[in-house]
Protein backbone atom coordinates (compact mmCIF):
# COMPACT_ATOMS: atom_id res chain seq x y z
CA UNK A 1 0.00 0.00 0.00
CA UNK A 2 1.57 3.30 -1.15
CA UNK A 3 0.69 6.97 -0.90
CA UNK A 4 -1.24 8.03 -4.02
CA UNK A 5 -2.48 4.50 -4.68
CA UNK A 6 -6.17 4.21 -5.61
CA UNK A 7 -8.08 1.35 -4.01
CA UNK A 8 -11.63 0.08 -3.59
CA UNK A 9 -13.33 -1.61 -0.66
CA UNK A 10 -16.35 -2.03 1.60
CA UNK A 11 -16.88 0.19 4.66
CA UNK A 12 -17.09 -2.22 7.60
CA UNK A 13 -17.89 0.29 10.34
CA UNK A 14 -17.67 3.99 11.17
CA UNK A 15 -16.01 5.14 14.39
CA UNK A 16 -16.17 8.59 15.93
CA UNK A 17 -15.48 11.09 14.46
CA UNK A 18 -16.82 9.94 11.08
CA UNK A 19 -13.91 7.56 10.44
CA UNK A 20 -14.86 4.65 8.22
CA UNK A 21 -12.84 1.44 8.30
CA UNK A 22 -12.57 0.08 4.75
CA UNK A 23 -11.52 -3.48 4.08
CA UNK A 24 -9.33 -4.00 0.99
CA UNK A 25 -7.20 -6.84 -0.35
CA UNK A 26 -4.14 -4.95 0.91
CA UNK A 27 -5.46 -4.26 4.41
CA UNK A 28 -7.73 -1.91 6.29
CA UNK A 29 -7.80 1.84 5.61
CA UNK A 30 -9.49 4.74 7.43
CA UNK A 31 -11.67 6.78 5.04
CA UNK A 32 -13.74 9.69 6.35
CA UNK A 33 -17.22 10.74 5.17
CA UNK A 34 -18.44 7.20 4.57
CA UNK A 35 -21.41 5.10 5.70
CA UNK A 36 -21.26 1.45 6.83
CA UNK A 37 -21.87 -0.90 3.91
CA UNK A 38 -20.83 1.45 1.11
CA UNK A 39 -18.41 0.26 -1.57
CA UNK A 40 -16.00 3.16 -2.11
CA UNK A 41 -13.03 4.18 -4.24
CA UNK A 42 -10.37 6.22 -2.47
CA UNK A 43 -6.79 7.43 -2.70
CA UNK A 44 -4.20 6.70 0.00
CA UNK A 45 -3.11 10.12 1.29
CA UNK A 46 -1.44 9.15 4.59
CA UNK A 47 0.65 6.09 5.29
CA UNK A 48 2.18 5.32 8.64
CA UNK A 49 3.37 2.12 10.22
CA UNK A 50 0.39 -0.25 10.52
CA UNK A 51 -1.99 2.60 9.66
CA UNK A 52 -3.25 4.07 6.40
CA UNK A 53 -5.76 6.82 5.62
CA UNK A 54 -7.51 7.46 2.34
CA UNK A 55 -9.41 10.34 0.74
CA UNK A 56 -12.84 9.40 -0.59
CA UNK A 57 -13.07 9.74 -4.37
CA UNK A 58 -16.36 8.05 -5.19
CA UNK A 59 -19.15 5.93 -3.73
CA UNK A 60 -19.40 2.96 -6.09
CA UNK A 61 -22.33 1.24 -4.37
CA UNK A 62 -24.75 2.61 -1.80
CA UNK A 63 -25.17 1.08 1.62
CA UNK A 64 -28.40 -0.70 2.55
CA UNK A 65 -28.62 1.93 5.32
CA UNK A 66 -29.12 4.65 2.69
CA UNK A 67 -32.88 4.52 2.44
CA UNK A 68 -33.52 7.98 1.00
CA UNK A 69 -32.01 10.35 -1.53
CA UNK A 70 -30.12 13.57 -0.79
CA UNK A 71 -32.23 16.07 1.13
CA UNK A 72 -30.62 19.15 -0.45
CA UNK A 73 -29.06 20.04 -3.79
CA UNK A 74 -25.40 20.17 -2.68
CA UNK A 75 -25.11 16.86 -0.80
CA UNK A 76 -22.71 15.03 -0.68
CA UNK A 77 -20.25 17.65 -1.96
CA UNK A 78 -21.03 20.02 0.93
CA UNK A 79 -19.10 19.54 4.15
CA UNK A 80 -22.05 20.30 6.41
CA UNK A 81 -23.76 16.88 6.48
CA UNK A 82 -22.55 13.28 6.43
CA UNK A 83 -25.58 11.07 6.97
CA UNK A 84 -28.66 12.68 5.43
CA UNK A 85 -29.29 9.66 3.18
CA UNK A 86 -29.57 7.44 6.29
CA UNK A 87 -32.78 6.95 8.24
CA UNK A 88 -32.61 9.01 11.43
CA UNK A 89 -33.08 5.97 13.68
CA UNK A 90 -30.03 4.36 12.04
CA UNK A 91 -28.02 7.54 12.63
CA UNK A 92 -28.95 7.39 16.32
CA UNK A 93 -28.01 3.73 16.62
CA UNK A 94 -24.65 4.34 14.96
CA UNK A 95 -23.76 7.31 17.16
CA UNK A 96 -24.75 5.49 20.34
CA UNK A 97 -22.62 2.49 19.34
CA UNK A 98 -19.65 4.76 18.57
CA UNK A 99 -19.76 6.42 21.98
CA UNK A 100 -20.36 3.17 23.88
CA UNK A 101 -17.37 1.61 22.12
CA UNK A 102 -15.15 4.50 23.29
CA UNK A 103 -16.46 4.38 26.86
CA UNK A 104 -16.13 0.59 27.05
CA UNK A 105 -12.43 0.93 26.31
CA UNK A 106 -12.08 2.87 29.58
CA UNK A 107 -14.48 0.94 31.84
CA UNK A 108 -17.21 -1.67 31.69
CA UNK A 109 -18.53 -0.87 35.18
CA UNK A 110 -21.31 1.57 34.26
CA UNK A 111 -24.84 1.69 32.85
CA UNK A 112 -25.09 2.94 29.28
CA UNK A 113 -28.52 4.46 28.69
CA UNK A 114 -28.44 4.82 24.92
CA UNK A 115 -29.12 8.01 22.99
CA UNK A 116 -31.81 10.69 23.25
CA UNK A 117 -32.99 12.08 19.95
CA UNK A 118 -33.19 15.67 18.80
CA UNK A 119 -36.82 16.91 18.76
CA UNK A 120 -36.18 18.10 15.19
CA UNK A 121 -34.32 16.05 12.60
CA UNK A 122 -34.06 19.00 10.19
CA UNK A 123 -34.20 22.80 10.47
CA UNK A 124 -32.79 22.63 14.00
CA UNK A 125 -29.82 25.00 13.81
CA UNK A 126 -30.33 28.45 15.35
CA UNK A 127 -26.98 29.76 14.11
CA UNK A 128 -25.12 29.48 10.79
CA UNK A 129 -21.93 31.05 9.53
CA UNK A 130 -22.15 31.16 5.74
CA UNK A 131 -19.04 32.02 3.71
CA UNK A 132 -18.73 34.15 0.58
CA UNK A 133 -16.55 32.72 -2.18
CA UNK A 134 -16.79 30.82 -5.45
CA UNK A 135 -17.23 27.18 -6.39
CA UNK A 136 -14.39 27.28 -8.93
CA UNK A 137 -11.66 29.74 -9.84
CA UNK A 138 -13.13 32.98 -11.22
CA UNK A 139 -16.67 31.61 -10.86
CA UNK A 140 -19.65 33.71 -9.84
CA UNK A 141 -20.17 34.77 -6.26
CA UNK A 142 -21.44 32.02 -3.97
CA UNK A 143 -22.71 32.16 -0.39
CA UNK A 144 -22.91 29.02 1.67
CA UNK A 145 -20.69 26.22 2.94
CA UNK A 146 -17.31 24.84 1.97
CA UNK A 147 -16.95 21.75 -0.16
CA UNK A 148 -15.83 18.68 1.76
CA UNK A 149 -12.08 18.79 2.20
CA UNK A 150 -11.73 22.23 0.59
CA UNK A 151 -10.40 25.39 2.19
CA UNK A 152 -11.45 27.64 -0.67
CA UNK A 153 -14.39 26.32 -2.73
CA UNK A 154 -17.83 27.45 -1.54
CA UNK A 155 -21.21 26.01 -2.51
CA UNK A 156 -24.34 28.14 -2.21
CA UNK A 157 -26.57 26.69 0.50
CA UNK A 158 -29.79 27.66 -1.23
CA UNK A 159 -31.83 24.82 0.23
CA UNK A 160 -29.87 23.76 3.34
CA UNK A 161 -32.04 21.43 5.44
CA UNK A 162 -30.22 22.07 8.73
CA UNK A 163 -31.61 25.61 9.03
CA UNK A 164 -35.04 27.21 9.19
CA UNK A 165 -36.45 28.35 5.85
CA UNK A 166 -36.16 31.96 7.04
CA UNK A 167 -32.37 31.68 6.90
CA UNK A 168 -32.52 30.35 3.35
CA UNK A 169 -34.69 33.28 2.26
CA UNK A 170 -32.31 35.80 3.84
CA UNK A 171 -29.27 34.09 2.29
CA UNK A 172 -30.82 34.28 -1.19
CA UNK A 173 -31.67 37.95 -0.73
CA UNK A 174 -28.13 38.88 0.39
CA UNK A 175 -26.46 36.82 -2.35
CA UNK A 176 -28.56 38.32 -5.15
CA UNK A 177 -28.00 41.83 -3.79
CA UNK A 178 -24.22 41.51 -4.04
CA UNK A 179 -24.23 39.51 -7.29
CA UNK A 180 -26.15 42.32 -9.00
CA UNK A 181 -23.53 44.80 -7.86
CA UNK A 182 -20.53 42.55 -8.71
CA UNK A 183 -19.09 42.98 -5.23
CA UNK A 184 -15.87 41.04 -4.54
CA UNK A 185 -15.35 38.47 -1.82
CA UNK A 186 -12.29 38.26 0.45
CA UNK A 187 -9.59 35.99 -1.01
CA UNK A 188 -7.70 34.06 1.66
CA UNK A 189 -4.43 33.97 -0.28
CA UNK A 190 -4.19 37.55 -1.56
CA UNK A 191 -6.08 38.97 1.45
CA UNK A 192 -8.02 41.24 -0.89
CA UNK A 193 -11.76 41.68 -1.29
CA UNK A 194 -14.79 42.82 0.67
CA UNK A 195 -17.37 40.12 1.53
CA UNK A 196 -16.42 37.53 4.16
CA UNK A 197 -19.37 35.91 5.98
CA UNK A 198 -23.07 36.07 6.63
CA UNK A 199 -23.76 35.14 10.25
CA UNK A 200 -27.43 34.37 10.88
CA UNK A 201 -29.02 33.64 14.26
CA UNK A 202 -32.69 32.75 14.70
CA UNK A 203 -34.42 31.93 17.97
CA UNK A 204 -36.52 28.77 17.93
CA UNK A 205 -39.05 29.97 20.51
CA UNK A 206 -39.39 33.68 19.71
CA UNK A 207 -38.66 33.67 15.97
CA UNK A 208 -36.36 36.68 16.42
CA UNK A 209 -33.62 36.93 13.78
CA UNK A 210 -30.26 38.69 13.87
CA UNK A 211 -28.59 39.30 10.48
CA UNK A 212 -24.83 39.95 10.60
CA UNK A 213 -22.93 40.86 7.42
CA UNK A 214 -19.18 40.43 7.90
CA UNK A 215 -16.84 42.31 5.54
CA UNK A 216 -13.38 43.83 5.42
CA UNK A 217 -12.82 47.58 5.51
CA UNK A 218 -11.09 47.53 2.11
CA UNK A 219 -14.10 48.94 0.26
CA UNK A 220 -17.06 51.14 1.12
CA UNK A 221 -20.67 50.45 0.13
CA UNK A 222 -23.99 51.99 1.05
CA UNK A 223 -25.74 49.06 2.75
CA UNK A 224 -29.03 50.83 3.43
CA UNK A 225 -30.63 49.47 0.22
CA UNK A 226 -29.77 45.96 1.49
CA UNK A 227 -31.44 46.77 4.80
CA UNK A 228 -34.55 47.87 2.89
CA UNK A 229 -34.60 44.61 0.90
CA UNK A 230 -34.16 42.48 4.02
CA UNK A 231 -36.94 44.27 5.88
CA UNK A 232 -39.11 43.86 2.81
CA UNK A 233 -38.91 40.06 3.19
CA UNK A 234 -40.90 40.27 6.39
CA UNK A 235 -43.29 42.90 5.04
CA UNK A 236 -44.09 40.68 2.04
CA UNK A 237 -44.74 37.64 4.23
CA UNK A 238 -41.68 35.65 3.10
CA UNK A 239 -40.45 35.16 6.68
CA UNK A 240 -42.15 33.28 9.49
CA UNK A 241 -40.02 35.04 12.09
CA UNK A 242 -39.01 38.69 12.29
CA UNK A 243 -35.71 40.49 11.92
CA UNK A 244 -34.86 42.40 15.10
CA UNK A 245 -31.39 43.55 14.05
CA UNK A 246 -29.16 43.97 10.99
CA UNK A 247 -25.48 44.49 11.76
CA UNK A 248 -22.41 45.29 9.69
CA UNK A 249 -19.37 43.63 11.26
CA UNK A 250 -15.95 44.73 10.01
CA UNK A 251 -13.25 42.08 10.25
CA UNK A 252 -9.75 42.67 8.86
CA UNK A 253 -8.17 39.64 10.54
CA UNK A 254 -6.03 37.47 8.27
CA UNK A 255 -7.50 34.38 9.94
CA UNK A 256 -10.63 32.81 8.47
CA UNK A 257 -12.73 33.38 11.59
CA UNK A 258 -15.86 35.41 12.25
CA UNK A 259 -14.85 38.18 14.63
CA UNK A 260 -15.40 41.91 14.99
CA UNK A 261 -12.95 44.80 14.75
CA UNK A 262 -15.95 47.12 14.62
CA UNK A 263 -19.72 46.54 14.63
CA UNK A 264 -22.25 48.95 13.17
CA UNK A 265 -25.98 48.58 13.80
CA UNK A 266 -27.72 49.22 10.47
CA UNK A 267 -31.19 48.48 11.84
CA UNK A 268 -32.75 47.54 15.16
CA UNK A 269 -30.64 46.04 17.93
CA UNK A 270 -27.56 43.84 18.39
CA UNK A 271 -29.25 41.05 20.36
CA UNK A 272 -32.27 38.73 20.40
CA UNK A 273 -34.02 36.55 22.96
CA UNK A 274 -34.37 32.77 23.21
CA UNK A 275 -36.17 30.70 25.85
CA UNK A 276 -34.82 27.42 27.25
CA UNK A 277 -36.74 25.44 29.90
CA UNK A 278 -38.71 28.52 30.90
CA UNK A 279 -35.63 30.76 31.27
CA UNK A 280 -35.06 33.73 29.00
CA UNK A 281 -31.65 34.39 27.43
CA UNK A 282 -30.35 37.48 25.70
CA UNK A 283 -28.02 36.48 22.86
CA UNK A 284 -25.59 38.73 20.97
CA UNK A 285 -23.82 37.98 17.65
CA UNK A 286 -20.88 36.20 19.31
CA UNK A 287 -22.56 34.76 22.41
CA UNK A 288 -21.95 31.06 22.87
CA UNK A 289 -25.30 29.27 22.85
CA UNK A 290 -26.19 25.71 21.92
CA UNK A 291 -26.98 25.68 18.20
CA UNK A 292 -29.98 23.37 18.62
CA UNK A 293 -32.39 25.11 21.02
CA UNK A 294 -34.88 22.24 21.35
CA UNK A 295 -32.02 19.75 21.56
CA UNK A 296 -30.49 21.90 24.30
CA UNK A 297 -33.64 21.43 26.35
CA UNK A 298 -33.17 17.65 26.05
CA UNK A 299 -29.50 17.98 26.99
CA UNK A 300 -30.15 20.19 30.01
CA UNK A 301 -33.06 18.05 31.23
CA UNK A 302 -30.71 15.07 31.01
CA UNK A 303 -27.98 16.93 32.90
CA UNK A 304 -30.47 18.00 35.58
CA UNK A 305 -31.68 14.40 35.90
CA UNK A 306 -28.10 13.15 36.29
CA UNK A 307 -27.22 15.89 38.78
CA UNK A 308 -30.18 15.06 41.00
CA UNK A 309 -30.90 16.82 44.29
CA UNK A 310 -28.69 19.87 44.90
CA UNK A 311 -30.69 21.38 47.77
CA UNK A 312 -28.40 23.33 50.14
CA UNK A 313 -25.43 22.60 47.87
CA UNK A 314 -22.78 24.86 46.37
CA UNK A 315 -22.37 23.87 42.72
CA UNK A 316 -19.41 24.73 40.51
CA UNK A 317 -20.32 25.03 36.81
CA UNK A 318 -16.91 24.91 35.15
CA UNK A 319 -16.67 26.07 31.52
CA UNK A 320 -20.05 27.71 32.04
CA UNK A 321 -20.39 29.63 28.75
CA UNK A 322 -23.33 32.02 29.00
CA UNK A 323 -24.43 30.29 32.20
CA UNK A 324 -27.34 28.23 30.90
CA UNK A 325 -26.71 25.18 33.11
CA UNK A 326 -25.89 27.36 36.12
CA UNK A 327 -29.20 29.17 35.83
CA UNK A 328 -31.17 25.95 35.36
CA UNK A 329 -29.62 24.64 38.60
CA UNK A 330 -29.90 27.90 40.54
CA UNK A 331 -33.52 27.36 41.54
CA UNK A 332 -32.66 24.06 43.25
CA UNK A 333 -29.23 24.87 44.74
CA UNK A 334 -27.90 27.07 47.52
CA UNK A 335 -25.36 28.73 45.23
CA UNK A 336 -23.97 28.20 41.75
CA UNK A 337 -20.56 29.55 40.71
CA UNK A 338 -19.76 29.55 36.99
CA UNK A 339 -16.27 29.88 35.56
CA UNK A 340 -15.72 30.75 31.89
CA UNK A 341 -12.65 32.01 30.03
CA UNK A 342 -14.59 34.12 27.47
CA UNK A 343 -15.24 37.48 29.18
CA UNK A 344 -18.14 38.37 26.87
CA UNK A 345 -19.89 35.11 27.77
CA UNK A 346 -19.48 35.88 31.47
CA UNK A 347 -21.06 39.32 31.05
CA UNK A 348 -23.92 37.73 29.12
CA UNK A 349 -24.34 35.14 31.89
CA UNK A 350 -24.56 37.87 34.54
CA UNK A 351 -27.09 39.81 32.46
CA UNK A 352 -29.21 36.73 31.83
CA UNK A 353 -29.19 35.78 35.52
CA UNK A 354 -30.50 39.25 36.34
CA UNK A 355 -33.06 38.92 33.54
CA UNK A 356 -34.31 35.69 35.12
CA UNK A 357 -34.34 37.10 38.66
CA UNK A 358 -31.64 34.73 39.94
CA UNK A 359 -29.56 36.06 42.82
CA UNK A 360 -27.61 32.93 43.80
CA UNK A 361 -25.67 32.65 40.50
CA UNK A 362 -22.18 34.12 40.35
CA UNK A 363 -19.92 34.09 37.30
CA UNK A 364 -16.15 34.53 37.16
CA UNK A 365 -14.12 35.30 34.04
CA UNK A 366 -10.87 33.43 33.52
CA UNK A 367 -9.18 30.12 32.80
CA UNK A 368 -10.49 27.32 35.05
CA UNK A 369 -6.86 26.33 35.65
CA UNK A 370 -6.13 29.70 37.31
CA UNK A 371 -9.51 30.81 38.68
CA UNK A 372 -9.94 27.75 40.93
CA UNK A 373 -6.96 28.95 42.98
CA UNK A 374 -8.79 32.19 43.80
CA UNK A 375 -12.21 30.82 44.81
CA UNK A 376 -12.66 30.62 48.58
CA UNK A 377 -15.81 28.48 48.42
CA UNK A 378 -15.62 24.71 48.18
CA UNK A 379 -18.10 22.88 45.94
CA UNK A 380 -20.45 20.11 46.97
CA UNK A 381 -21.05 19.20 43.33
CA UNK A 382 -19.21 19.97 40.08
CA UNK A 383 -20.60 20.23 36.54
CA UNK A 384 -18.01 20.01 33.75
CA UNK A 385 -18.91 21.18 30.24
CA UNK A 386 -15.52 21.87 28.60
CA UNK A 387 -14.78 22.85 25.00
CA UNK A 388 -14.04 20.22 22.35
CA UNK A 389 -10.48 19.60 23.50
CA UNK A 390 -11.63 18.67 26.99
CA UNK A 391 -10.20 19.75 30.35
CA UNK A 392 -6.70 21.20 30.61
CA UNK A 393 -4.44 18.38 31.97
CA UNK A 394 -3.23 20.65 34.78
CA UNK A 395 -6.77 21.69 35.74
CA UNK A 396 -7.98 18.11 36.24
CA UNK A 397 -5.96 17.47 39.45
CA UNK A 398 -7.36 20.67 40.97
CA UNK A 399 -10.90 19.53 40.17
CA UNK A 400 -10.21 16.07 41.60
CA UNK A 401 -8.67 17.54 44.78
CA UNK A 402 -12.03 19.04 45.78
CA UNK A 403 -13.08 15.47 46.50
CA UNK A 404 -16.77 16.03 45.68
CA UNK A 405 -18.94 12.93 46.00
CA UNK A 406 -20.42 13.34 42.52
CA UNK A 407 -19.86 15.28 39.32
CA UNK A 408 -21.47 15.41 35.88
CA UNK A 409 -19.34 15.68 32.75
CA UNK A 410 -21.00 16.96 29.55
CA UNK A 411 -18.91 16.45 26.43
CA UNK A 412 -19.30 17.47 22.80
CA UNK A 413 -16.31 15.31 21.78
CA UNK A 414 -16.30 11.78 23.23
CA UNK A 415 -12.64 11.16 22.36
CA UNK A 416 -11.68 14.06 24.65
CA UNK A 417 -14.10 12.75 27.26
CA UNK A 418 -12.50 9.30 27.43
CA UNK A 419 -9.04 10.84 27.78
CA UNK A 420 -10.22 12.80 30.83
CA UNK A 421 -12.18 9.82 32.16
CA UNK A 422 -9.01 7.75 32.35
CA UNK A 423 -7.54 10.30 34.77
CA UNK A 424 -10.75 10.62 36.79
CA UNK A 425 -11.15 6.85 37.13
CA UNK A 426 -7.53 6.44 38.18
CA UNK A 427 -8.10 9.13 40.83
CA UNK A 428 -10.84 7.40 42.76
CA UNK A 429 -13.98 8.03 40.69
CA UNK A 430 -16.23 5.59 38.87
CA UNK A 431 -18.67 6.26 36.05
CA UNK A 432 -22.17 5.33 37.22
CA UNK A 433 -24.19 6.05 34.10
CA UNK A 434 -23.85 7.68 30.69
CA UNK A 435 -26.00 8.54 27.70
CA UNK A 436 -25.81 10.47 24.44
CA UNK A 437 -27.93 13.38 23.27
CA UNK A 438 -28.10 13.93 19.52
CA UNK A 439 -27.80 17.70 19.12
CA UNK A 440 -26.58 17.48 15.52
CA UNK A 441 -28.67 15.21 13.25
CA UNK A 442 -27.21 14.43 9.80
CA UNK A 443 -23.67 15.06 11.11
CA UNK A 444 -21.05 13.01 12.94
CA UNK A 445 -21.25 15.06 16.14
CA UNK A 446 -22.95 14.01 19.37
CA UNK A 447 -23.12 15.11 23.03
CA UNK A 448 -22.41 12.73 25.91
CA UNK A 449 -23.47 13.08 29.55
CA UNK A 450 -21.74 11.08 32.32
CA UNK A 451 -22.41 10.82 36.06
CA UNK A 452 -19.29 10.17 38.13
CA UNK A 453 -19.09 9.31 41.83
CA UNK A 454 -16.30 8.61 44.29
CA UNK A 455 -15.61 4.91 44.76
CA UNK A 456 -15.21 5.27 48.51
CA UNK A 457 -18.72 6.72 48.99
Amino acid sequence: MKKGQILEGIVEKVDFPNKGTVSTEEGRVIVKNTIPGQKVRFMINKKRKNKAEGRLLEVLEKSVLEVRGPQCSIFPACGGCSYQTMDYEEQLRMKAAQVKHLLDEVTDDYVFEGIRRSPKEFAYRNKMEFSFGDACKDGELELGLHKKGSTYDVLTAGDCRLVHHDMTVILACVLQYFRKRSVTYYHKISHEGYLRHLLLRRAETTGEILVNLVTTSQQQYDLLPLVTELRGLEASGQLEGHIVGILHIINDSLADVVQSDETQILYGQDYFYETILGLRFKITPFSFFQTNSLGAEVLYRTAREYIGDTKDMTVFDLYSGTGTIAQILASVAKEVIGVEIVAEAVEAAKENATLNGLTNCHFLAGDVLKVLDDIAEKPDFIVLDPPRDGIHPRALPKIIDYGVDKMVYISCKPTSLVRDLEVLLQSGYKMERACCVDMFPQTGHVETVCLLSRKDK
